[in-house]
C-alpha cells in the first residue's frame, strides 16, 4: 500500500470529503493537522509548490493536489492504482 499523507485542518469541509473518499476506498492515510502548527503549514506550502489551501494530498511523496483533484483522480480510475488499493 502506498504512503498517503493528507494535510488538513479540523473544520475544513473539503478535508472531510477527501478523507472520506480515501476511507470509502479502503486507503489508509496519515493526517497532518496544519491548523495549529505553523511549522507543518510551512512544510505543506513548500511541498505543494506554494499552494496554501487545505487539503493538500500526497501519495508516495507525489503531490496529488486538493480535494477536487483527488476526486478527479478517482473518477479517472487512477486513485485505486496509484494508492495500491483494490477496486
Amino acid at each position: 500500500m502506498a504512503k498517503v499523507e493528507v494535510y488538513s485542518s479540523l473544520f475544513c469541509g473539503y478535508c472531510h470529503r477527501a478523507k472520506q473518499l480515501l476511507k470509502d476506498r479502503g486507503i489508509a492515510f496519515t493526517e497532518i493537522d496544519v491548523g495549529s502548527c505553523d511549522k507543518r503549514r510551512a512544510e505543506m506550502i513548500q511541498r505543494a509548490g506554494g499552494r496554501r489551501t487545505v487539503p493538500q494530498i500526497f501519495i508516495d511523496g507525489r503531490h496529488v493536489g486538493g480535494c477536487d483533484d483527488l476526486y478527479a483522480l478517482d473518477r479517472r480510475g487512477g486513485l485505486a492504482g496509484l494508492a495500491g488499493a483494490a477496486e
